[in-house]
C-alpha cells in the first residue's frame, strides 16, 4: 500500500514530527479494549465525514487485511452517513473501490 503523500513531506521537513505521529497512532490503533480492526472502521467512518476519498479506501483495505468482513465496512459507511449526511456517504463509497 502506497503512504500517504503527507508522510513524504513530513520525512522531508520534520522527520521528529512524523516519529511522533506515528508512535501516537501505533499506540491509539493496537489492539486494546476495542480490536484493531474496529479502530481502523472508525478511522474510516472519520475520513468519509471528513471527505477524505483516498484515506477511506486505504483505511477499508487496512480493515480487509485486519480481517473486516464487507459487511462491517458496509454498516461503518451506513454509520458515517448517519453522522455526516450525504457528503459523507457519498465520500464512504471509496471504501468499494479497489
Amino acid at each position: 500500500m502506497a503512504r500517504p503523500w503527507y508522510v513524504e513531506a513530513l520525512e522531508k521537513g520534520d522527520p521528529d514530527c512524523l516519529e511522533q505521529m506515528q508512535s501516537l497512532q501505533a499506540f491509539a490503533c493496537a489492539d486494546g479494549a476495542l480490536p484493531a480492526r474496529i479502530k481502523t472502521l472508525m478511522m474510516l467512518m472519520g475520513d468519509a465525514m471528513l471527505a477524505h476519498g483516498e484515506g477511506v479506501k486505504a483505511l477499508a483495505a487496512r480493515a480487509r487485511a485486519q480481517g473486516a468482513g464487507e459487511d462491517e465496512i458496509a454498516e461503518t459507511v451506513r454509520m458515517a452517513f448517519v453522522m455526516g449526511g450525504l457528503p459523507a456517504l457519498v465520500t464512504g463509497t471509496n471504501a468499494f473501490q479497489s
